[in-house]
């Protein structure tokens, strides 16, 4: 389009009352500004909107300029100063109400790979247009807040410190920016503390309240935070912490009474993922701790966290489970050994936080996530008094479904045995409570047809135990029946064990002796076929001969096998001859 024919549609939009101009002029004007941009003439579009004579078209049509401004902006550097008064310009002259659609069109359609870019465009300004609403600013700043984060969200975040540093898709430095775009509006919230607020100020409080906890779940939720690197998101989570009390937000109330409720334009989930992480700021990170009451006990944290924690350990991601499984040690640590009443097992949280626990430390792939979570398994056993420990033993017994948790839980019985026998006595691991215990310790799940190298782990336990408990039998025998009782429980079991061992060494002496004669066929069809052909050539197995494994694989599977057996044995042995001894 030639320059006079620019200058003549010019002149009919000064001519033309802001009632009769077409969609068609609106479309035309953004159309001339970003062929002006293309052309390089940042500078004439400046003049263009800066010229009285041209405020009218300005005032009715400049938010049409805003998406060619800001999309020049973004992708040249060079003309960054003209671009940037033009914006001004229009956030001086346009109306603030209009300005603020537009800027959240301009959100909303942001290009994906330019997200970060145009945000640090678009937050200065977006600013300015908020605090120029007179009125419903509340509802301005909550819609550009939601519109921004759901933009934010899509940017990945940075796990490692050199990813932070770098910041190469720009989300540390929008954090940054966003900390100073909500600064005028939470000031606005606080300055009349000695008044009483509006429902102008409730508002708004419940908009920055909504973008905290959006915050706190992403990308909080989701970073690497240490309190000894003070990263840039480790600070953008100190600002979110500051900013709740600076609103007046309780944080006792949000973590522990469920004050979100009444703000119902937030999921549950949501709700959830960010009071967990604000559970894990507060609690393991210490931010903002010195303005949390010391009243509450530490019973009544760690019960009021479980439901914090049952949430992060239930998710799958890496991030989640560090953060549960860190504020779930925190949450023990000033909580007094041996004692946690078995009343709270009955809560749903300390049933499903535990059982969560137990699927990280089965079916976890990542080993550090495994010795961390084995770490807190202890710890939350070693805070139970004696009778919710016997409980929590044998709902794990029942429920976990695993040899290597029942072992661990085996030898953790047994440790109580020693401790009541050495003096610390409880009725819950000596006596007749024992029994029920021991009716699930010595138990093979499927009989004599039993997967001993399956359940191997607690097999050997359950040996060690009762090997524990023939030896120490002057202090288990005061009681006649029981120990009777003991001994009927014992027989039983090492009579099925015997079979089961039995069975399970003629099957893998079976299985080496078939693959030690494949071995010799393979060998001789190998030689007859060399003979025959005078080549060395690779030797092929029939499809019904091939497994996952070489022979040499295979035979020391089973030669393992046989060993563990043996073991086993041999510990059946022992306790037999103990047996023995102790009646002779």
């Amino acid at each position: 389009m030639n320059e006079d024919k620019v200058h003549e549609i010019i002149q009919r939009w000064r001519e033309t009352p802001e009632e009769y101009l077409k969609p068609e002029d609106y479309q035309q004007i953004r159309d001339v500004g970003a062929a002006c941009l293309s052309g390089g003439d940042g500078q004439q579009l400046l003049k263009f909107i800066q010229d009285e004579k041209n405020q009218g078209i300005v005032k009715s049509m400049g938010c049409g300029l805003l998406a060619p401004l800001v999309d020049e902006l973004v992708r040249n550097k060079k003309s960054h100063d003209h671009c940037q008064a033009a914006i001004t310009q229009l956030t001086k002259t346009c109306s603030s109400r209009t300005l603020l659609e537009s800027f959240l069109e301009l959100i909303e359609d942001m290009d994906p790979g330019a997200i970060s870019e145009t945000i640090l465009v678009l937050l200065p300004h977006l600013q300015t247009v908020l605090l120029q609403l007179d009125e419903n600013q509340a509802v301005g700043v909550g819609l550009a807040l939601s519109a921004l984060h759901k933009q934010l969200s899509r940017l990945p975040v940075p796990y490692t410190q050199q990813q932070e540093e770098d910041d190469e898709h720009g989300l540390c430095r929008c954090c940054v920016a966003l900390v100073t775009f909500t600064r005028p509006f939470i000031d606005g919230v606080k300055k009349d503390e000695n008044c009483n607020p509006t429902p102008e100020d409730d508002e708004l409080k419940a908009e920055i309240l909504k973008f905290c906890m959006l915050s706190l779940k992403e990308p909080l939720l989701e970073a690497e935070l240490n309190q000894d690197r003070k990263s840039t998101l480790w600070l953008f989570a100190v600002e979110i912490m500051v900013i709740l009390p600076a609103i007046k937000e309780s944080l006792p109330g949000l973590l522990f009474f469920s004050s979100l409720r009444k703000f119902t334009t937030m999921d549950t989930d949501l709700s959830k993922e960010s009071t967990a992480c604000l559970a894990y700021l507060l609690f393991v990170q210490l931010i903002a701790m010195d303005t949390f009451p010391v009243v509450f006990s530490p019973v009544f944290i760690l019960q009021c966290n479980m439901e914090h924690i049952n949430q992060l350990l239930s998710r799958k991601k890496e991030s989640h489970l560090l953060k549960g499984l860190a504020l779930f040690a925190k949450s023990l640590e000033k909580v007094e050994d041996n004692s946690l009443p078995v009343g709270l097992l009955d809560l749903e949280s300390f049933y499903s936080a535990p059982q969560n626990l137990r699927q990280v430390l089965t079916d976890c792939p990542i080993q550090h996530l495994r010795e961390s979570g084995l770490k807190v398994f202890q710890l939350f056993i070693n805070k139970l008094d004696a009778e919710a420990k016997h409980k929590f033993f044998r709902c794990m017994l029942k429920t976990s479904h695993h040899a290597g948790v029942e072992g661990y839980i085996v030898n953790n019985i047994r440790s109580q045995i020693q401790s009541s026998i050495k003096g610390e006595a409880n009725t819950w691991f000596l006596g007749t409570e024992l029994l029920p215990l021991l009716e699930l310790v010595l138990s093979l799940p499927q009989a004599a047809e039993t997967d001993l190298l399956t359940n191997m782990d607690k097999i050997m336990e359950s040996l060690n135990l009762l090997r524990c408990l023939l030896m120490r039998d002057k202090e288990m025998k005061s009681d006649a029946d029981v120990w009777e009782e003991i001994c009927r429980i014992k027989d039983e079991y090492l009579k099925m064990l015997r079979v089961c061992i039995s069975m399970s060494r003629a099957y893998y002496s079976a299985e080496m002796k078939a693959l030690k004669e494949e071995q010799k066929l393979r060998v001789k069809e190998a030689k007859e076929h060399a003979r025959s052909t005078r080549l060395l050539k690779a030797i092929t197995v029939k499809h019904d001969k091939v497994t996952h494994m070489s022979p040499e694989v295979q035979y020391q599977v089973l030669q393992s096998a046989l060993v563990t057996f043996d073991l086993m044995e041999s510990l059946v042995v022992r306790i037999d001859e103990i047996t023995e001894e102790k009646q002779g």
